[in-house]
């Protein structure tokens, strides 16, 4: 007769400074999940000064299983004009695919959902790449809407530079 097989227990916890390497590593496995593995620039000492200085510009959560990390989410909070209140943007949130179907992102979603709440956030905002459909589906179950007629647009590198030079 085998033994029971032990329940896998998932805690949810702050990222912190000593974190950075492995908040750097889950972007970039990220980016790999993204099809885009060379378009991570960031460094170490730039998530240590933006997430972790005098002004964090971000807050992450490191979900473990069993104590080993399996996932994170980076967040930070911008500011809806429309709605008077200030907004939880979701700008990664990533699950190692041996974690997944396994509720891991579902309780990062919940935890995030309650600090909007806790904060007075009118909105909990993120965006999802098209092709990704099970990402989708998987937002969907949560009740989210899929915004299909707001279009990101982004200026990076020497487009920013350039129109950056062309104010007075």
């Amino acid at each position: 007769m085998s033994a029971p097989e032990k329940p896998t227990a998932l805690h949810l916890r702050p990222g912190s400074v000593a974190d950075v390497p492995l908040i750097l590593s889950l972007i970039r496995e990220l980016a790999t999940y993204e099809r885009a593995p060379d378009a991570v620039v960031a460094t170490e000492a730039d998530l240590v000064r933006d997430g972790f200085g005098k002004v964090p510009l971000f807050r992450t959560l490191i979900a473990e299983v069993d104590g080993a990390p399996v996932g994170f989410a980076l967040f930070f909070l911008a500011y809806s004009t429309w709605r008077g209140q200030p907004t939880l943007f979701l700008e990664d949130l990533f699950v190692r695919p041996a974690a997944r179907k396994k509720g891991v992102g579902r309780a990062l979603m919940l935890h995030l959902a309650r600090e909007a709440v806790r904060l007075g956030c009118g909105r909990f905002v993120w965006q999802v790449l098209d092709w990704n459909t099970p990402s989708v589906r998987f937002y969907e179950s949560l009740g989210a809407d899929v915004v299909k007629e707001w279009l990101t647009c982004r200026l990076e590198g020497e487009a920013l530079t350039a129109l950056a030079r062309r104010a007075p």
